[in-house]
């Protein structure tokens, strides 16, 4: 009796200091983990940007399985768009409602150039949000809040896409924050900001977004793909 008291002492004294010793960053990533290590998971995100912003996208609504299928509907506009991975392979629907991979979609001009790079830049919730908080300055937390500024390098990366065998567009005064909010340990929400400046073939033009993605039916999602993208993503 005596021994088990002794023991179950010494592991809630290690339990105290392991938690006395991790820090907002350590919490963040391990909420963003636990994220990534449930069954599934909903998410839907929201962009704002100002009234003046030429692009103004709609809401993301998407859906995700363990080593399973993920399933994200994107709007612009009156457009849906969708698109379906499994590991490292993607499909999504072009605009004559056809399955496309993003290497048959590289050499379209306009939509379909523009979808595969989202496509191949596309990371789930956990996934990015483990690189948001890997790119942060210094973060700090408030109750289930975490929060903090980005690196410069973060923040340039988050505004910036990459064009086959070049690079993009310049990126002046790159500036970030995000912010991260948990529930029993658990990432339930995560909100990041960007701003700076972006040169399009000599025209300068301001950026000034802010991203909020909402965490639900973790564990408890359901993911339905359509038979034709998982027999075009096989």
């Amino acid at each position: 009796m005596k021994k088990r008291m002794l023991f179950l002492a010494i592991t809630s004294v290690a339990g105290l200091l392991l938690a006395a010793d991790s820090t907002p960053k350590d919490d963040a990533l391990a909420a963003a983990k636990k994220l990534g290590d449930s069954a599934s998971y909903s998410w839907k995100t929201t962009v704002a940007v100002p009234d003046s912003a030429r692009f103004k996208p709609g809401p993301t609504d998407g859906k995700t399985e363990k080593g399973g299928f993920t399933d994200v509907k994107m709007t612009f506009g009156d457009n849906t768009m969708e698109i379906v991975t499994k590991g490292d392979k993607a499909v999504f629907m072009n605009q004559d409602g056809e399955w496309q991979t993003p290497a048959e979609a590289e050499n379209d001009q306009g939509f379909g150039r523009f979808i595969s790079r989202m496509v191949r830049d596309f990371k789930a919730p956990a996934a990015q949000a483990e690189e948001l908080a890997n790119g942060a300055k210094e973060l700090k937390k408030d109750g289930d809040v975490i929060s903090g500024d980005l690196t410069e390098d973060a923040a340039k990366s988050l505004m910036s896409f990459r064009r086959r065998g070049g690079n993009g567009p310049e990126i002046s005064n790159p500036k970030g924050s995000v912010k991260f909010w948990t529930k029993d340990g658990v990432l339930s929400k995560y909100e990041f900001s960007v701003k700076g400046s972006m040169d399009f073939n000599g025209n300068t033009v301001d950026m000034d977004r802010t991203t909020t993605v909402e965490i639900k039916d973790v564990g408890s999602t359901k993911v339905e793909v359509p038979d034709a993208a998982k027999k075009k993503i096989s």
